[in-house]
């Protein structure tokens, strides 16, 4: 029964893609070749048609398909490393409103979920809902206490339709996967299992709940950015209950402009925004679009952001992290071998790729937008255009970095729609250099020294023992270590820098025990101990520095 259902929403999307004259998408495919040849044979065929854009065609397709196709639209939409230009612009055009479910099965599910009537739960239920998207819709309510809340629920059977799609998606991403010449170095099979997380994680409403008190934790005491507070005594699986909140939305341009809103300061306070969940808390909002930011006008000199919708959130690795706040630093500098042995160091492109070519042609992209004055370059533009660039050196996509891409254009659309001379460089370098400065500056030094120190401490009267059994084990022979390659040569070093930071640690833990001992103070002077203290501070240090 399901092979029939999915073989029947497969022709239902192959119709679609004809309807829309699509046709000429999916006959370029090798494996298409045969039957494109004998379709363009039929009498329809024959002579000229009036087309729209490609772009729109896709658009309109992917919106008869219904909502979970739209999402996946809006998704692609981001990857301008995957699509072209006049389609990842068209494709920003989708809007994932969808009309809503009837107020009674609304009313049913949230009572299925308490296991008691609404009007015992909540001392006023609004029937209308406020909004209605492809995965819940929201509702206004009041409770006992006289709260204002919102109740988000998700739509009935929805996760039976997206397991649907999800699984016809894999059948196509692997078709064009094993028989596109570009499917090997896009991993299209990789894009939809990232959009299969991301939507599936919107499904759990205790998981958005939980974020929601993550984010709105991370920015309890700054006055950039409200979250609403979650109340987890009314959160089901299905069903969540947060503080309603009243603002104006970002994208009503005119009505904020009435209050006299402080355009530049709110266009600026987005982008610290950004860069704060992503350097410094590393956990971001990833679906930052105008529908689900607001604006408090109540202090129209210094607004403030209020968000919604916590589904979908973003972390990266410390290696992604340090990779995006180099190239960062690397671009406004103009250092474009640096970004070329960045993309390489990361594995992003090939080692065998020539840096001195590659950052030739860096520059060829990005020498002409910095000859802009700096408040008119776009730099998710930017990226794009540099990841448009390294498909020339086999450049594969990066499926971890795609709710990052997708934050960044958003962030930097809603700022420059605010405030168009925006600068972004100026309000985003202290984040990144401080981010720089925690990795491998001086604060990177105290930070390493106070995670390090107590282990240090804690092991340290074994160290003595461990290094007469390592001496004894190399005097009988039985370390026979043969150098016979580079990498066993790379190997020996890092062995050597290892032995020389254990001896400064060693000793640098000896001298700072020794002055905080009570007899040395009795025939040594204090400055002498203190003496004592700093040598094995200063040894100690240098010891964490040549890990």
């Amino acid at each position: 029964m399901k092979v029939l259902l999915r073989l029947s929403r497969l022709i239902t999307i192959v119709r679609v893609f004809f309807r829309h004259g699509l046709d000429e998408l999916l006959l370029t495919i090798p494996l298409m070749h045969p039957l494109g040849r004998l379709y363009r044979l039929m009498p329809w065929n024959r002579g000229q048609r009036n087309r729209k854009p490609r772009g729109e065609r896709i658009r309109l397709a992917l919106e008869d398909l219904g909502p979970i196709f739209i999402k996946f639209g809006q998704m692609l939409s981001t990857r301008r490393d995957l699509l072209p230009d006049d389609i990842a612009l068209e494709l920003r055009l989708l809007q994932d409103r969808v009309p809503p479910f009837p107020a009674e099965e609304a009313r049913r599910l949230i009572e299925t979920a308490y296991g008691r009537p609404v009007t015992e739960v909540f001392q006023q239920f609004e029937a209308r809902p406020m909004a209605s998207a492809s995965v819940a819709q929201v509702h206004a309510a009041t409770l006992w206490d006289g709260s204002a809340v919102v109740i988000k629920v998700l739509r009935p059977g929805i996760e039976k339709t997206i397991r649907q799609d999800i699984a016809l998606m894999y059948v196509l991403a692997s078709l064009l996967q094993r028989y596109w010449k570009e499917g090997r170095r896009l991993r299209p099979t990789e894009v939809v299992r990232e959009y299969e997380k991301n939507i599936f994680d919107e499904l759990d409403m205790q998981r958005e709940a939980a974020n929601a008190s993550q984010l709105r934790r991370n920015f309890a005491n700054l006055p950039d950015l409200y979250i609403p507070e979650v109340y987890w005594d009314y959160t089901r699986l299905n069903v969540m209950v947060m503080e309603r909140i009243y603002g104006v939305p970002i994208g009503n341009i005119e009505e904020l402009a009435t209050f006299g809103i402080n355009f530049k300061r709110l266009g600026e306070r987005g982008v610290e925004i950004f860069f704060t969940q992503v350097f410094r808390h590393n956990f971001f909002h990833a679906d930052m679009h105008p529908g689900n930011i607001f604006v408090d006008i109540s202090n129209p000199a210094d607004p403030r952001y209020l968000a919604v919708d916590f589904g979908i959130v973003g972390t990266l690795s410390p290696a992604d992290q340090r990779y995006l706040a180099e190239n960062f630093h690397a671009f406004f500098n103009r250092d474009y071998r640096r970004v070329a042995e960045l993309h390489v160091e990361s594995g992003w492109v090939p080692a065998s790729t020539r840096v001195d070519e590659f950052e030739s042609a860096i520059r060829s992209v990005c020498e002409p937008i910095f000859e802009r004055p700096i408040s008119q370059i776009s730099f998710g533009q930017l990226l794009m255009r540099l990841f448009q660039t390294a498909r020339r050196f086999n450049m594969q996509v990066q499926p971890q970095l795609v709710l990052l891409q997708k934050t960044l254009l958003n962030i930097e659309g809603l700022g420059r729609q605010l405030y168009p001379e925006l600068d972004l460089w100026t309000t985003a370098k202290p984040f990144i250099q401080r981010w720089m400065d925690e990795q491998v500056g001086v604060r990177a030094l105290l930070r390493g020294a106070r995670y390090n120190l107590p282990k240090l401490l804690e092991n340290l009267p074994y160290m003595p023992n461990l290094l007469h059994d390592l001496l004894q084990q190399a005097n009988q022979n039985q370390l026979r270590l043969q150098w016979e390659s580079a990498q066993l040569e790379q190997l020996r070093q890092s062995l050597q820098r290892a032995q020389q930071s254990n001896r400064l640690l060693l000793a640098g833990g000896v001298l700072l025990l020794a002055a905080l001992l009570p007899g040395l103070q009795a025939w040594l002077p204090h400055s002498g101990v203190a003496l004592f203290g700093l040598l094995g501070l200063i040894l100690l240090l240098t010891g964490l520095l040549r890990r």
